[in-house]
């Protein structure tokens, strides 16, 4: 196991932004006269629910296919991500896996994988996308040279910021964790919230420890603890730690954060009440939807995570990762070339609007611009590209990765004993 996870880091850190997508297969489709073939879609709604528009996206797509294929029936479901997390481990359990379905790559599809849960479609892979798209996205969704699908979007975790309040209260971009703090300290004292969370979904928190861990101790730090050399109990992770209660402790979350959902605070953003929130590459349109006005924030802004005083990490280092999809094992080839089909080039720079996705097909980064543009840009130039930790890692990792941060929030564990967690969890499982 350890081996499998250490090949999917070196494919994370060798990462660029090249792209493409098509379609091929290999098992044998059904018969003309076996009925029409059935194709379970799973897929994430835009954060609005299954009306929004990157759900009313989907269904189109699965409209326009029918139509020129009518011996293929796809059944869309759309999930908002916590439902589909819980509802694909119950598939997962009872070995029925859909057809198509959402991963984030890493060590949670590794696991399926394991489990015989996945059909291979490396000569896909070989034959058609390796041609299209860049061997570091495509390695999000393989491993040991065996593929299980293919992103359609790769970005980066950073911070959105809403650019009218800043100007009101008077205040820049945060370059330092120090000045980070002292921002949001004015924020607050002009009536806004300073910072958006979600906690109760604990994946939003999760990103904060990730991040500061890179910032203290780098690259060298992860690798250490990871390949056995270190601890995840080292000091950076501790550090890290130590450096989310500072923040913490001057309030810069809503009130309720701890047991808030990331649509409460993408709908903080949206609605103009909160002036920052990290998250990836999809925030301004999942605020928009989320909104009371449909609208989100008119002038909204980007930075990258701010540098830790005496830190080791690169400021252009970058945490984030693929939304993509992966095949059940008993996919047949008419999901693949529905893959093909949805992976246009036109609908990538459709989903560039839609999802602010930053599209992997060749061509479709023609229709980057603005802050999508310059978050492509910071990724592409990251020295570090880490997956998120609850993806990357082993799945009852990732689980402990997020609890930990939440007992930490909550003031339920220490940064020493966060870390331990974390440690102990990654020991029992590498």
């Amino acid at each position: 196991m350890k081996k499998v996870f250490r090949l999917m880091l070196s494919s994370l850190l060798l990462f660029t932004m090249v792209t493409a997508l098509s379609a091929n297969g290999q098992q044998e489709s059904a018969k003309p006269d076996s009925g029409p073939v059935v194709i379970e879609w799973w897929a994430l709604s835009g954060g609005g629910g299954a009306q929004d528009p990157a759900s009313e996206f989907k269904k189109q797509a699965v409209a326009d296919y029918e139509a020129s294929h009518p011996g293929v029936k796809i059944n869309l479901t759309i999930l908002e991500n916590e439902a589909f997390k819980q509802k694909i481990q119950v598939a997962i359990q009872a070995g029925d896996p859909p057809d198509i379905f959402h991963s984030w790559g890493g060590g949670v599809m590794v696991e399926y994988a394991r489990q015989g849960m996945l059909r291979d479609v490396t000569d896909y892979v070989n034959s058609t996308l390796s041609k299209k798209i860049g061997l570091g996205a495509l390695g999000v969704y393989g491993y040991e040279g065996t593929y299980y699908g293919s992103p359609y979007d790769m970005g980066g975790v950073v911070f959105w910021y809403n650019k009218d309040i800043f100007d009101e209260v008077g205040v820049s971009v945060p370059k330092t964790w120090t000045e980070l703090i002292e921002t949001s300290k004015k924020i607050k004292a002009a009536g806004y919230v300073p910072i958006a969370m979600g906690a109760g979904d604990r994946w939003p928190a999760h990103f904060w420890w990730v991040y500061l861990a890179m910032r203290i101790g780098g690259i060298d730090a992860f690798n250490a603890a990871y390949g056995g050399n270190g601890s995840f109990k080292d000091e950076t992770f501790v550090k890290a730690g130590e450096l989310l209660l500072d923040l913490a402790e001057t309030e810069p979350f809503q009130t309720g954060f701890l047991g808030a959902s990331y649509d409460d605070q993408a709908r903080l953003m949206g609605d103009g009440k909160a002036a920052m929130e990290l998250m990836g590459q999809w925030a301004p349109s999942v605020e928009a939807n989320n909104s009371a006005s449909g609208e989100g924030v008119a002038n909204l802004g980007m930075f990258t995570f701010p540098a830790v005083k005496g830190g080791k990490g690169d400021l252009k280092d970058v945490m984030g990762g693929g939304n993509g999809y992966i095949f059940g094992k008993d996919a047949p080839d008419e999901a693949l070339d529905f893959l093909n089909f949805y992976l246009s080039v036109d609908r990538q720079k459709e989903l560039v609007d839609i999802e602010g996705a930053i599209p992997v097909v060749k061509g479709a980064d023609a229709a980057l611009s603005g802050n999508t543009a310059e978050l492509a840009k910071a990724v592409s130039q990251a020295g570090y590209y880490q997956l998120y930790y609850d993806q990357f890692l082993p799945p009852a990792v990732g689980e402990v990765v997020k609890d930990a941060v939440a007992a930490l929030l909550a003031g339920e564990a220490t940064p020493e004993e966060a870390a331990a967690m974390v440690d102990d969890s990654w020991q029992m499982e590498k």
